[in-house]
Parts: structure tokens; sequence; C-alpha cells
């Protein structure tokens, strides 16, 4: 790598071209393969392999990614990683925050619809079994998979518990880039953008600046998380949770913003769990509007209009 970076490259893409050769050999012979975010695809792409999908765009190849095969859905449903931290470093807090989370997901879990219904189980026997894997390493900290209506539920019941004593100390909320709204990146979070806008890096960009203004104690916006340098955007948060009522109106107001940016981001590019999800949400919510977007009746519409 360092006395013959070009004989590296070469090498490092002959390798890739002989592993892709092996790879749609036995995929035709039956095998499943899949990417975890496009990375391994878009090198191969780039030495030459035979990757593509015939007649789609440069972030689409003939095998599917993580995000577009199983994430991209879950995404669009309004789930991602939501994870708190414990400033006081006492298990028994930990704890606590565990009921105060699974008891929250059981209450919502009961007027949703089944689609949703199989994200808030699939989490509720996470939430209750977590504490018995002795999960903890550093941190007393936990995450699960939730939507908006849960973030923001659980976030006030934990604020709540702090204000009455139950918890003994502040709790930190975030979560995860690889989420609803916080990452654009073509090759894995918005590979199922399939608007011509995945290269765009608005959710992000949106989310850093619309999480400051509503009230994140600190917020991050930068690049190469995951996949590398110059394929991604993160845009990320802090709060601190302090028992008060101004940090469970900041909550509130930035949890909603959070996730429903990314689910509207994923309305307009064409997602229907996220078109059914944003209705669902401005019901739910009077003061949210977005603009709902129109089907092209017509798919052979753009054709026609370029050529002519």
């Amino acid at each position: 790598m360092a006395t013959d970076p070009t004989r590296f490259r070469a090498a490092v893409q002959e390798s890739l071209c002989r592993q892709v050769k092996a790879i749609n050999k036995l995929a035709e012979a039956g095998m499943f393969f899949w990417d975890y975010g496009n990375a391994f695809l878009l090198e191969a792409q780039r030495a030459g392999a035979e990757v593509e999908k015939s007649g789609a765009g440069k972030t689409e190849f003939r095998y599917p990614s993580y995000v577009q095969h199983i994430m991209g859905d879950i995404f669009s449903l309004g789930f991602g990683p939501f994870r708190w931290v414990c400033t006081s470093a006492d298990p028994r807090d930990l704890a606590q925050t565990d009921d105060i989370a699974a008891a929250v997901l059981e209450d919502i879990s009961a007027s949703v619809s089944e689609r949703v219904k199989q994200q808030y189980n699939d989490n509720i026997r996470w939430i209750h079994q977590a504490g018995k894997h002795n999960m903890v390493v550093g941190s007393q900290a936990r995450i699960l998979y939730s939507d908006q209506k849960g973030r923001v539920s659980i976030a006030l019941a934990i604020n709540q518990a702090i204000a009455d004593g139950r918890v003994s100390a502040p709790v930190v909320i975030s979560r995860d880039h690889h989420d609803v709204s916080g990452t654009d990146s073509p090759f894995r979070e918005t590979s199922n953008v399939y608007d011509g806008s995945a290269f765009c890096a608005d959710m992000a960009v949106q989310n850093f600046v619309g999480d400051a203004f509503r009230g994140a104690t600190w917020v991050s916006l930068h690049n190469g998380g995951g996949v590398g340098w110059c394929e991604v955007i993160n845009g990320g948060f802090g709060l601190v949770l302090d028992g008060s009522e101004e940090a469970g109106r900041r909550a509130s107001m930035m949890l909603n913003w959070d996730v429903s940016n990314g689910v509207a981001r994923r309305c307009w590019s064409g997602n229907a769990n996220a078109y059914d999800t944003i209705q669902r949400t401005m019901e739910e919510h009077s003061h949210l509007r977005v603009t709902m977007p129109f089907p092209v009746q017509d798919e052979h519409v753009l054709d026609r209009a370029l050529q002519g």
C-alpha cells in the first residue's frame, strides 16, 4: 500500500472481480446475496465487475442492499434506533428506564395497525429481555427501535420519572445515524430513494438545523460515517432530560421533527409505507402540514416529455 499504491489498487480490483464472478455463479444456482452498505458492490462496479442491474440507475445493482431488502420499509414506517444514557451510571436507573419504555410501547401497541404492531411487539420483547443478557459494557445505556410516537412518549415518561425521583439523575437521549432521517447515503440509508434525489443531503442537513432550533442540547453534522468519506452526510443530536417542563417541551418538539422530516422525505420519493405513516402522523398532530405527492398515473409520461 505504501510503496506501490497503483499495484495495490490493481490487485484489489482484480480480487473484487474474481469475488463477484464467484458470487454471480453461486447466485445463479440459487444463493441469496446482499451487500450491507453497497460499498462492496460500488467498488466492484468501479473495478469493472458485472454487478450492474439492467435498466437501473447508478445506485442500484443486481443484488439488493441491506436497506433495500430489509431496512428501507422499516425506516419508512418511522422506526429506527432510538437510545438513551443514564448519567448516574447506576444500573437501577437503567432498569427503571427499561420498565418505563416497555410500559409505553405496550400502551401504544394496543392501538396501532397490524403493519406497525409487529415492530412494536419485536421491541417490547427486546426491552423486556435486554437486562437479562447483560448487554451493558460501559455506560448504562439502552437502544431500541421506535417510531416518532414511541420516542416522544418514552422521552416524556423518562423525564417525568426524573422529576418524580424514580430515576436519580438526568438521562441523555439520542439516536443512531443509521436511522429514518439522520443520514443521506445513496449507497446505504437512501439507497431505496428512487426518485433521483438519493444523492441530496437534505435530510441530514435539515435534521441538524431543525433539531437545533427545536431544543437539542447539542447537534452534529459530519461526513464519512459507516460507508466512507464523501459517500455520506450524517446529522445527529443529543438532548438532556433533567425532569424539567422545558426538557419535556424540547423533547416533544424535536423528536417529532427529527423523525417526521425523514418520513415526509421518503413519502415524496414514492414510498407507500412512508405515505401512510406521514398521513397518520398528520391526523394525530393537527399542527403538522406536509405537502403530499401526487403519483404519476402514466409511468411513461416522463419518457415522452424527455423525448419531446
